[in-house]
């Protein structure tokens, strides 16, 4: 969808649920205490405690643009250290008011079948099995809100639409006119959507859903939806959207939408680093210790709509990488090419093949995955290590220590958003430590003998506490 609506949308949303939260939690049909079923808390998969996650566009990422040839990249995608496949629509797309030429992944004509520009369903679980050896979680992206205008549902079901007074089916927003908005008050269009999500998890084995403007659709649907797949399997859902309701019986993970804002505004230099300890506090008030919040530097609404790293983060582009990685409560996203430079707007109606010539950003990202994985500071949910800031008296650097609760090894990371280098002050850093990321950043200051964060560059530092 197009990030500039979508964001509109957010902070619309945002707004009027905390303007009428009181009435919300009070009203029968959306507060779950009230309904005849009993919702559990969501409780997080075992497995996904020190997950890392990137997202899959499968047109783009090869030059067939099929599962087939995808599935080839599992290996390197394997080495790279990233765990969960988000897996961007692989339904059919419509073709009725279409924009472009092969249309919108997310404007979908047939929610149980394969786009065959993709291939088949048999590609698809062939995927899944694949992915799944290698260790991989897979999550699909889940289209809830709205459909193509020639959805299979449309002929026979058209009050499962959303109807003007002149009783024609609508857009959810006048911009994503190539799709039509889905009528939750339809209890037939719900469970029809419902057996949908099941189809995927029964036939394909998929681990969970990456829910697509899940703000949009009522709370009370997508509690019933985690309850029905999980008893199928224990799946994993990543929710595009902020807010804690999302996380108490629906929804391991959120977008870190705000965070990512907040970077792209200290990038352009209308903010300084600190007001990312200004984010923290909001955080820590409204949102449960275990929820885990996905981060990211790129995904395919930013990188289409708004503009590549390049663009939006300049020479920061990777600092603000490893804030991401290394934040509280934060699980990093790669997005497709990410860890190959990609350094253009992907059109998002065309198939726009990713060049995958550069190696450069390789290792960083490796590296990054790598410490996320390993570091027991690091950990998602509720057993994460603690946040300290480090003061190193710059206004440009943003500097914090995380200890696990687990282990004695801490992890040091200092940002240096400015243009200038800055020698550290003496008792900074620990009188022994170890770089993980290959000395990266590292300089001493021949003068004074003291260490120096460059400009746009970083150091992430492990020591063992004394």
């Amino acid at each position: 969808m197009n990030t500039k609506s979508l964001i509109c949308l957010l902070s619309l949303v945002l707004f009027i649920s905390c303007q009428n939260q009181a009435t919300e939690t009070s009203d029968a049909s959306t507060d779950p205490k009230n309904l005849t079923v009993e919702y559990a808390e969501v409780k997080h998969p075992e497995w996904s405690k020190d997950s890392r996650i990137y997202e899959v566009n499968i047109r783009q990422h090869t030059p067939e643009g099929t599962l087939k040839a995808f599935q080839k990249d599992l290996p390197r995608l394997k080495e790279l250290g990233t765990e969960i496949l988000w897996i961007m629509p692989v339904q059919p797309i419509g073709e009725k008011k279409r924009k472009g030429g092969l249309g919108s992944y997310y404007s979908i004509s047939n929610y149980t079948e394969v786009n065959p520009e993709f291939g088949t369903m048999s590609d698809f679980k062939a995927l899944v099995e694949n992915a799944h050896d290698l260790g991989f979680k897979v999550i699909l992206d889940w289209v809830a809100n709205h459909s193509a205008w020639d959805n299979v549902w449309m002929k026979d079901h058209l009050d499962w639409y959303t109807q003007n007074d002149s009783g024609q089916v609508v857009a959810p927003v006048a911009d994503w006119s190539d799709v039509a908005d889905l009528n939750y008050d339809n209890t037939e269009m719900r469970e029809a959507m419902l057996q949908a999500m099941e189809f995927w998890v029964n036939e394909t084995n998929i681990d969970g859903y990456r829910c697509d403007v899940a703000m949009m659709v009522p709370m009370d649907f997508w509690n019933e939806a985690r309850r029905r797949l999980d008893l199928i399997k224990p799946v994993f859902m990543l929710a595009e959207a902020e807010g804690p309701e999302f996380h108490e019986y629906a929804f391991d993970m959120t977008y870190g939408w705000e965070f990512h804002h907040l970077m792209n505004e200290v990038a352009k230099g209308n903010e300084t680093p600190e007001i990312f300890d200004t984010y923290k506090a909001k955080v820590d008030t409204l949102y449960p210790r275990g929820a885990y919040r996905m981060f990211f530097t790129t995904n395919h609404d930013e990188n289409s709509w708004n503009g590549t790293v390049f663009e939006r983060m300049g020479k920061n582009h990777l600092n603000f990488f490893v804030l991401a990685t290394t934040f509280p409560d934060g699980m990093p996203l790669i997005y497709s090419g990410q860890e190959g430079g990609l350094n253009k707007r992907l059109a998002f109606f065309e198939k726009d093949t990713i060049n995958w010539s550069d190696s450069t950003y390789h290792y960083f990202y490796q590296s990054m995955m790598r410490l996320k994985e390993r570091h027991p500071a690091l950990v998602n949910g509720e057993e994460q290590g603690s946040f300290e800031r480090v003061d190193v008296e710059n206004p440009n650097i943003y500097a914090f220590l995380r200890k696990p609760k687990q282990g004695t090894e801490n992890l040091m990371v200092l940002l240096n958003f400015g243009e200038e280098d800055v020698e550290l002050p003496n008792g900074i850093l620990p009188a022994k430590f170890t770089v993980p990321m290959g000395g990266k950043g590292i300089r001493v200051s021949p003068k004074t003998m003291n260490h120096v964060a460059k400009a746009h560059d970083f150091l992430v530092l492990t020591y063992e506490e004394e």
